[in-house]
């Protein structure tokens, strides 16, 4: 039976016919799958789309919340599943392309729309009359006869509620109402500072005598740069290729110091500082916690991730730093011994010498540098051997479709089959950098995966990086790491591809989010694989295949300076349980609060004047505050998990379709740990990660 609809919310979802004719993020889309219309959407059509979003959305929580009927499992929690899809649509490409195609407009309108997303989501989970329908259901549970998956999504419905302060007394729901308003504007200017102050640095050379050390790719890929800004010359910005390429391999180590203090001080102070945005968001989640019952806002997160809880994130971190932080330690001192024995003074290293002592080693004992391993990494190549793992693990077909557009003329959306033809989900990628694009590699979804009045709606799934572009004289090619990044972020993609589940806020990657990097994880060990590295790495200029010795240092060096990786992890993690593990507010700076949380796990020194906390967009804009554990908590998963591969074969359909089966098609619909119990028969332990490693 359909939600009963008084009066005025049937008049609240009435549009205009030109209000739909003219707004393609209004209309139901005649491209293939119903593909949202990029090609016709502008700025100026969203904040008419969001009122329009809203205005639906509350009309349909009235529906369900004023319904005379009993309430049962159909009429109220299936019908709040599905409530609000327009909105959904238009915020799943708003906040998604505020990220990947950013512009001040869109900044602006985010900033507007805050304080109505904020009031609408308060609407929906402070209502007592929604609530008591949930609440009533919830306490019959065990008598509806409901499917597994219909009792998880009551049960989840439930929680949510009330971790979103549903059993707040009148007065407390106005504070927590506020708390999440200032949160939401917060977080957005962290993000916008963030970005502006990236943007912001530009190191422009126009003396060729200051390139030294760097490989051609890098200097091409300044030269593209520079011209792009209406430079001369070869400029270097802190986009992730163009950094990391400079700080590895510049001969310079002013320039690399100069580099170094830019990129680890972005949105420290000056024009965009995030500093006490960092201060005020870290204390308002302490006051939200602290409202709905818990002692700090660590207690609160983790409370609903695999982890259970603080002392079993404590625990992780500290099994794997006792072994990890002595390896580190002897890592770094290797190579600042190696820089000394190639004449460099000692009395003069840096941090921002590290990377480029540590490259220097890496090609010296094991032959192998990145500039050495590009030309073998052609982008075109690395997409086909990706999606060509995906086909031979699942069956999975990808067709290129130029006549779905994307938001950018670099986006390339394929359509996805699998072996028996059947649609599973468009794909959106998006390589390469730009100036409204911000820095890292992430997945995302343009609309999720349901079953709706028996309509199934397969995925749009959007992979985002920051790739070398194509120069004038070289294609787009990848570093190694570049590839693992690819196969991490596909990973992701192919577990919201391959969800198979009927409520939207059950299926892909809507999971723990200490589970969900699982799938990301373990896609990372086939970059080291020889078997499935040797067909497709081909030198893009004499098409010669990669050489055996090239692969065999490949996968020699997976483990190089691996204990120093993983403690730099770990020390994110500790800082973000810094500012998120406290029971009273934090005082002192950003630099002093940061200073405490890692000075007992450094392995480098810290340069004056750097601070990662006010560019660290994990935890303050990206959804992993009191979650960073979830990286490692996730690889230990991934390590054991990848083990059984390694056992019976990293191409086995066998174990591949059980990975599909009991992993990435379920989603959410049953707990973490028993998914992966079903998967590989036991709990993991974080020793499995540990041998993997070569870390005694």
């Amino acid at each position: 039976m359909k939600p009963y609809l008084h009066a005025a919310a049937a008049a609240a979802l009435i549009l205009t016919a030109s209000c739909k004719m003219e707004n393609p993020l209004l209309v139901e889309s005649p491209l293939p799958y119903g593909a949202p219309q990029f090609d016709k959407i502008r700025t100026e059509h969203y904040l008419p789309a969001f009122k329009e979003g809203i205005a639906e959305a509350r009309a349909e929580i009235d529906s369900i919340a004023s319904n005379p009927e009993e309430p049962t499992f159909a009429n109220t929690i299936e019908a709040l599943e599905f409530a609000g899809e327009t909105l959904d649509n238009v915020s799943s490409i708003f906040y998604n392309l505020l990220e990947a195609e950013s512009t001040p407009e869109m900044q602006a309108i985010a900033e507007e729309i805050s304080p109505m997303m904020t009031e609408y989501s308060m609407y929906v989970s402070l209502n007592d009359k929604l609530f008591g329908r949930i609440r009533d259901l919830w306490e019959r549970r065990d008598s509806l006869g409901l499917a597994p998956d219909q009792y998880r999504l009551l049960d989840e419905t439930y929680k949510s509620f009330a971790r979103n302060g549903a059993n707040l007394s009148p007065e407390d729901k106005q504070i927590y109402s506020k708390y999440q308003e200032e949160l939401s504007l917060l977080s957005l200017k962290f993000s916008s500072n963030a970005l502006a102050s990236t943007n912001a640095y530009k190191l422009n050379l126009t003396d060729e005598a200051d390139l030294a050390g760097l490989p051609q790719y890098a200097r091409d890929m300044a030269a593209a740069t520079a011209k792009e800004n209406g430079q001369e010359g070869w400029t270097f910005d802190l986009s992730y290729p163009s950094y990391s390429a400079f700080i590895k391999f510049s001969d310079r180590a002013d320039l690399r110091k100069a580099m170094y203090l830019a990129y680890g001080s972005i949105a420290y102070g000056g024009e965009y500082d995030n500093s006490d945005i960092c201060l005020k968001i870290a204390d308002l989640r302490l006051k939200t916690a602290r409202l709905l019952g818990y002692e700090t806002y660590a207690d609160y997160v983790v409370e609903d991730r695999m982890a259970g809880s603080v002392a079993n994130v404590d625990d992780l971190i500290g099994r794997l730093l006792e072994p990890s932080l002595p390896a580190a330690r002897t890592e770094v001192a290797r190579i600042y011994d190696y820089a000394r024995e190639n004449g460099y003074d000692e009395s003069a290293m840096q941090p921002w010498d590290f990377s480029y002592w540590s490259e220097k080693y890496k090609a010296a004992h094991f032959s192998l540098s990145d500039e050495q391993l590009k030309p073998y990494f052609k982008l075109e190549n690395c997409i086909d051997a990706v999606f060509g793992l995906a086909t031979r693990l699942y069956g999975l077909q990808f067709t290129l479709r130029t006549d779905i557009p994307g938001y950018n003329k670099d986006v390339k959306v394929y359509d996805v089959c699998d072996s028996t033809g059947r649609h599973m989900a468009l794909f959106y990628a998006d390589f390469f950098p730009r100036a409204t694009k911000r820095s890292g590699a992430w997945m995302t979804s343009f609309r999720g995966q349901s079953i709706r009045d028996g309509v199934e709606r397969r995925p749009f799934v959007s992979i985002v990086t920051n790739f070398s572009k194509p120069t004038a004289d070289a294609p787009s090619l990848l570093t190694h790491y570049e590839l693992t990044t690819f196969l991490h972020e596909f990973g992701h993609s192919l577990h919201g591809m391959l969800a198979e589940g009927r409520y939207p806020s059950q299926t892909g990657t809507s999971v723990a989010w200490d589970f969900v990097e699982l799938p990301s994880q373990i896609m990372e060990n086939w970059a080291y694989e020889p078997e499935y590295l040797k067909p497709f790495a081909r030198h893009y200029e004499t098409g010669e295949e990669i050489p055996d010795e090239l692969i065999e240092k490949i996968s020699e060096s997976k483990n190089y300076n691996v204990a120093y990786a993983q403690v730099r992890q770990l020390q994110f993690g500790l800082l973000d349980m810094a500012w998120h593990d406290t029971a009273e507010p934090l005082t002192g700076t950003v630099g002093e609060i940061e200073k405490n949380a890692t000075k007992d796990v450094l392995v480098l020194p810290v340069a004056e004047g750097t601070c990662m906390s006010p560019s660290f967009s994990h935890i303050f804009s990206g959804g992993y505050s009191a979650g960073y554990y979830s990286y490692k908590w996730a690889e230990v998963l991934a390590a054991d998990a990848w083990s059984l591969f390694k056992e019976k074969g990293i191409f086995s359909r066998e174990v591949a379709g059980s990975f599909r089966e009991n992993i990435l098609s379920k989603g959410n619909t049953e707990p973490a740990s028993v998914l992966y119990r079903n998967f590989r028969g036991h709990d993991p332990e974080p020793e499995a990660l540990l041998r993997a490693q070569g870390i005694e």
